[in-house]
């Protein structure tokens, strides 16, 4: 029967090439999809990439990793290092590693390089400097920065030994589902009272003040002065001014009948006189005092 399906479905696609060719129903499961097509058979013309699948068993992150990685792997000194056997060994591994990605060798060949270096300076006879000091070790640098990279890997390497969200731990979430009840407080007459209270204190303060301007005259309280001392030959200073002060006037209506005083001095139609120091200070007319 599937036979049967399957050919009159190719006698279909030659007829009509427009229409799809694949059936509705098959036996088989698809293995896979190409473009949309099922595939129920693996094709013979599979080509895999040589370079598909690789596995590193040992990676370094560059070259001074490798040549501390020869060093503590096999107990040397870090700071008496054998040239000659670690030259080798980092060779041997520059060689490997230049047959499957010469891009990467580059940066390893400069080590080489250096490490090649410092194997043939430490062949030379040694030679003391022109000031008699001794000459400084080759290996001198290349130790110093093995050790930086050392104290920065291990430093590395416990930072990343601290938990890290989403690689040791996840974060826990819950949902709260909590309805809440907001209860009413209890209103006693005395909270009432103070807060009747509270309303009138900030309505006194918040009562307005209007400010009207008051017309005074300084030549109005001079003929006032004259007037009062016309009548007595001499008043004291203090008297002068008290009955304004039991009037109730306001400190500008008294200011201004200072001001009067003053200017009826100046215009030599008053004397103001004292005794002596801190004595009771007299006024009096000054025309009074010429006519007697």
């Amino acid at each position: 029967m599937s036979e049967h399906k399957a050919g009159s479905a190719a006698l279909s696609a030659l007829v009509n090439p427009d229409i799809d060719s694949t059936p509705d129903v098959v036996d088989s499961v698809a293995l896979a999809r190409l473009y949309g097509e099922p595939l129920f058979a693996m094709p013979q013309d599979l080509y895999i990439p040589p370079d598909a699948l690789e596995v590193f068993l040992e990676t370094f992150q560059g070259p001074l990793d490798l040549l501390l990685y020869l060093i503590r792997k096999q107990n040397f000194n870090v700071l008496d290092i054998p040239m000659a056997e670690v030259t080798r060994q980092y060779l041997s591994y520059v060689d490997q590693i230049r047959k499957q990605n010469l891009e990467l060798a580059g940066e390893y060949l400069l080590m080489a390089a250096l490490l090649i270096e410092i194997k043939s300076r430490m062949l030379l006879p040694v030679k003391k400097s022109d000031t008699g000091e001794d000459v400084d070790d080759p290996r001198a640098e290349l130790v110093r920065r093995l050790l930086e990279y050392e104290q920065m890997k291990l430093a590395a390497q416990k930072l990343d030994a601290l938990p890290r969200l989403g690689r040791d731990f996840q974060r826990a979430q819950a949902v709260m589902d909590v309805q809440i009840e907001h209860m009413l407080p209890d209103v006693s007459p005395d909270d009432l009272r103070s807060a009747w209270l509270d309303i009138m204190r900030r309505a006194k303060l918040n009562a307005h003040h209007r400010i009207t301007r008051e017309q005074l005259s300084v030549r109005d309280h001079m003929s006032q002065i004259l007037r009062r001392l016309s009548d007595v030959q001499f008043m004291e200073f203090n008297e002068l001014f008290m009955e304004r002060v039991d009037q109730g006037d306001a400190v500008a209506v008294v200011v201004v009948h200072f001001l009067a005083m003053l200017e009826l001095a100046r215009e030599s139609l008053l004397d103001i006189t004292q005794a002596e120091p801190y004595a009771p200070i007299y006024v009096r007319l000054s025309y009074i005092r010429a006519a007697a």
